[in-house]
């Protein structure tokens, strides 16, 4: 039988993350390596990747969805302009909608659905920053192959 506590070690945003840095179309669409990661820096565009404010977490089983939120900004002086953020964002959704199809990988958790969990936002930060931002929920579960 499955350790029922090793949901807890099943990580979102680790999952996406990784997946989405080595993702040939989203390095393409973001100019080159090193545009993916868990914080707000440069090079712009960039793409952070965090856990999001929703989700479901059911019974704490293997049916937990959490939510992971997708953060594009751009740079500080505005550029790229609104529709090339607002296409950039969807590809990196559609990219990590691809995540699922994946051959599982021994140590990391299975990912079994990704879908959009609400709409894509443009939402500048206070300093006129460009950042467009959506949330993706994933189904996940723990590798039952993992050692």
């Amino acid at each position: 039988m499955a350790d029922p506590y090793a949901i807890a070690d099943t990580d979102p945003v680790a999952a996406v993350l990784s997946w989405l840095a080595e993702h040939p179309a989203v390095t393409d669409a973001l100019g080159g390596p090193g545009h993916v990661s868990g914080t707000r820096e440069a090079p712009w565009p960039h793409l952070r990747v965090a856990l999001g404010p929703g989700g479901d977490l059911n019974d704490l089983t293997w049916r937990t969805e959490p939510e992971v939120s997708l953060e594009l900004y751009g740079d500080p002086g505005g550029w790229p302009g609104p529709a090339a953020l607002n296409r950039i964002l969807k590809l990196c959704a559609l990219a990590a909608a691809e995540l699922p199809d994946a051959a599982p990988t021994a140590g990391r958790p299975v990912v079994s659905r990704v879908r959009p969990s609400g709409v894509l936002l443009e939402s500048p930060l206070e300093t006129g920053q460009p950042r467009w931002v959506m949330g993706l929920l994933v189904s996940l579960h723990p590798n039952p192959e993992s050692p």
